[in-house]
């Protein structure tokens, strides 16, 4: 055991009186406090309080450990969905291109479709207006009548059309190798 002086006990008492400040902490088990009943009174009172503040400061720290806890958890939780929206957009991303290729392949077929139909119909048209006027024609030579006027409109006739069948097929590459970067 300790001894405090009596004037050490004096100004731990006076200090009390005036500020309420107490010892605290181990040093207090092994101060002798006995044959001073003021100086023990007041040595009981540090023990008590002593032992209130580390019971306060243990649910304190307790407490705070207990919201580390969850905070800890919640992190992890926080991650673990901050993991599964990543590969979920990555997996959305890949969908999109995807989709993106798709549609690319849909509309290239539409327009290489719509391209041969126009062609063909041109064709046909060419073909049809050319054999039309060929016939006419012939059947004018044939008949004997006046070819003079049907032999300048068939002429005509057949340079129309290659012009015309040129521009189509120009127009529409144009437009095929101009909608090729998009």
């Amino acid at each position: 055991m300790v001894e405090v002086r009596e004037e050490t006990k004096e100004t731990l008492l006076e200090l009390y009186k005036k500020t309420g400040v107490l010892l605290e902490g181990n040093i207090l088990k092994v101060i002798n406090s006995e044959g001073d009943d003021e100086f023990s009174h007041y040595i009981k009172e540090c023990i008590e309080k002593d032992k209130e503040r580390r019971r306060k400061r243990l649910e304190v720290t307790k407490k705070v450990q207990d919201q580390n806890k969850e905070l800890i958890n919640a992190k992890e939780e926080l991650d673990k969905v901050n993991e599964e929206l990543r590969l979920s957009l990555i997996d959305v991303h890949k969908a999109k291109e995807s989709v993106e290729n798709d549609l690319d392949v849909l509309q290239k077929k539409t327009q290489y479709e719509l391209i041969n139909t126009i062609v063909r119909i041109a064709l046909f048209v060419i073909v049809g207006v050319g054999v039309t006027t060929t016939l006419l024609y012939m059947v004018s030579m044939f008949t004997g009548k006046d070819t003079q006027i049907i032999g300048s409109t068939w002429s005509n006739m057949f340079g129309i059309l290659l012009t015309n069948a040129f521009s189509i097929v120009g127009t529409i590459m144009g437009v095929k190798y101009a909608n090729k970067d998009k």
